[in-house]
């Protein structure tokens, strides 16, 4: 018997490229390496316990995601937010999430349950003062009402545009009770909508949750 299928077998851990790219995305995502930093390979092997070869691995995926650029024999700038960017991220933001929720509309009752988890979760987070848990939740939120819309390469979009916006949210959320409060009571409406109300009411009020999630970033820059 392959002993590697049991239940009783260890994890297999992921490639040394993938690790990398997912331990620098997280730090740039939640800003422990923030916009403008220059990280040599050196040190991302160091801090990830790798050699160099997968560090450049993960950095070429995080340049082709717009997260880094690379400098020769110098290392990796992590991209700064710019003005412009912000504005390209909640434009298409609100493009995608509109058309996702027109197209999902009809499969509400299979994604709400779903939706009631994700609550959950920000309810929990909001209690333990977890911003970046809260900000996990309501991406997961919006991403099952994208994902249910049945187009895998708007979903795919969804995720890129989420990771961006996820970075320029945190320093948002992050000590601010009020706003914790205020997006929690959106997404509160937005479930009970998607349970009783109707399709104009639905897609309107995506399309107002987004502007004014846009509009609370905006108003930290």
């Amino acid at each position: 018997m392959d002993t590697a299928s049991t239940s009783g077998a260890p994890p297999v851990a992921p490639p040394a490229a993938e690790r990398v790219y997912a331990e620098v995305k997280a730090a740039i995502l939640d800003r422990s390496l923030p916009g403008g930093q220059l990280v040599t390979e050196g040190e991302l092997a160091a801090r990830t316990g790798v050699s160099r070869t997968p560090v450049r691995e993960g950095l070429l995926r995080l340049e082709a995601e717009g997260l880094v650029r690379l400098l020769p024999k110098r290392g990796a700038l992590v991209v700064p937010v710019s003005p412009e960017e912000v504005e390209d991220v909640l434009e298409a933001r609100e493009l995608v999430e509109v058309h996702a929720a027109v197209r999902a509309w009809d499969r509400r009752a299979e994604f709400t349950g779903e939706l009631a988890a994700h609550l959950e979760r920000m309810r929990a987070a909001q209690a333990a003062g977890d911003a970046w848990e809260f900000m996990g939740a309501d991406r997961a939120f919006h991403a099952t009402v994208v994902r249910a819309a049945g187009n895998r390469v708007l979903a795919d979009l969804y995720d890129g545009l989420r990771d961006r916006q996820m970075r320029m949210g945190v320093a948002n959320m992050r000590g601010s009770a009020d706003r914790v409060a205020v997006a929690l009571a959106d997404h509160e409406a937005l479930l009970e909508v998607a349970r009783t109300g109707d399709l104009r009411t639905w897609r309107e009020l995506v399309r107002r949750h987004v502007r004014s999630a846009g509009d609370r970033l905006r108003s930290t820059r």
